[in-house]
């Protein structure tokens, strides 16, 4: 079965590191399967897809379309007429892509279409839909984000279904955003991320983030506390600046902003520049470093002693807490959305309430100061991170979602 994986983007974020684990799952239990990548934009992706025996090939969005995209989940939101506006600007680059799509997969002819990202779920049902081949590739989109609070990208994802065969959701949260958003007619199955259990362990190397952010070495002793992720708006960075702020300077306690902004949609992250001014107007800046995109999440995890998630809104999933918990690392994350179903509060992480600072700090003082609790969570962690989100699972579950009738072209 020849399954062609199409992602919206060429960074590595949440969504894409899913689709290497799906890659690298499928290739080890069904290794004579075609497996084929095509991306929207170049980036890390390529190599690392390539690297798992994919056939990779970018078709680039051009920069009118990879801008395109309908913010939410607290993030600053174009808002529905200037949404429109973009997408009426960027309709002749969307119709020349859906063309070039078109093409390729007829070139491919592969079994099944399975897309990440909302633009692609989009673009890829109605290039099929376009197909020129006499029996068209089954369709299945991964969405790896809630739709609901998205009213225009829902709206076309509800014109797009007659062109899909089945959804998968990255959690039961997203699931059910999904079920009511588009009430679609084809089955929603949660299939929760998995980790590489071999790469994401307790022991190895780690990356040294004081050089890394250009600070001093710390003393030793010092706990290490850090929020890892893209800089999206929605992803509760200056809540854990203000967090570290209200911990305390007297502490032995330093953080770090662990990331960048990936992605191309407008107005849907921070910059760079904009949290660091944020950190030096609280008070952080000899407190917090701020170290850029890692290409290594795992040897920069191994480094810190607690691991926070701050989203503010509920996290569609929250990979950065499975991974975490996979190597052994004591772990605080918000307690709403799919970030519920991966830990059990006070048992192998804590939780606290999204957006609120005075919680987050509380917890995070609660950790700095009990080595051995830290300890315990991490432990308890790793079992969790073993059972539940072994990557070898997910071949297993996407197999059933992947065989379905053929449908001829209409």
């Amino acid at each position: 079965m020849h399954v062609l994986h199409l992602s919206a983007t060429g960074t590595l974020g949440g969504a894409e590191r899913s689709l290497l684990d799906i890659l690298a799952s499928v290739r080890e239990a069904y290794p004579e399967w075609p497996l084929s990548v095509i991306g929207g934009t170049r980036g890390r992706l390529e190599e690392a897809a390539a690297a798992l025996g994919a056939a990779v090939q970018v078709l680039p969005f051009g920069s009118s379309l990879a801008r395109l995209g309908e913010a939410g989940r607290g993030e600053a939101a174009l808002g529905t007429a200037a949404f429109a506006a973009r997408l009426a600007w960027s309709a002749p680059s969307a119709m020349r892509y859906l063309t070039a799509l078109r093409d390729a997969i007829d070139r491919i002819r592969p079994a099944v279409v399975h897309t990440h990202g909302l633009k692609m779920h989009i673009l890829a049902a109605w290039a099929v839909g376009l197909s020129r081949a006499g029996v068209r590739p089954r369709v299945v989109w991964h969405v790896h984000d809630y739709v609901g609070n998205r009213q225009t990208t829902a709206r076309l994802l509800r014109w797009s279904l007659r062109h899909c065969d089945a959804v998968v959701a990255n959690s039961a949260s997203v699931a059910s955003d999904v079920r009511a958003a588009l009430q679609p007619g084809v089955p929603v199955v949660p299939v929760h991320n998995a980790v590489d259990l071999q790469r994401f362990t307790p022991d190895g190397a780690r990356l040294d983030l004081d050089r890394l952010a250009g600070l001093p070495p710390a003393a030793p002793g010092t706990v290490r506390v850090g929020l890892m992720g893209t800089f999206g708006r929605w992803k509760g960075h200056t809540v854990f600046l203000d967090a570290i702020a209200r911990a305390g300077s007297g502490r032995d306690l330093r953080a770090y902003v662990i990331g960048g902004a990936l992605y191309d949609t407008a107005g849907s992250q921070h910059t760079h520049d904009e949290l660091r001014r944020y950190a030096d107007m609280r008070g952080l800046s000899d407190r917090v470093g701020f170290t850029g995109f890692v290409d290594s999440p795992d040897e920069a995890i191994r480094a810190l002693d607690v691991v926070v998630h701050a989203s503010i809104a509920p996290e569609p999933f929250g990979l950065v807490i499975a991974e975490a918990m996979a190597c052994g690392r004591a772990v605080i994350a918000s307690d709403a959305g799919g970030a519920r179903e991966i830990f059990t509060d006070g048992v192998d992480a804590l939780a606290h309430t999204p957006g609120d600072a005075d919680t987050l700090a509380a917890r995070i003082v609660e950790l700095s100061g009990d080595p051995d609790r830290r300890d315990r969570l991490g432990r308890a962690g790793r079992r969790t991170a073993e059972r539940r989100f072994n990557r070898d699972r997910l071949a297993g579950q996407l197999a059933p979602i992947y065989h379905g009738p053929l449908r001829a072209a209409s």
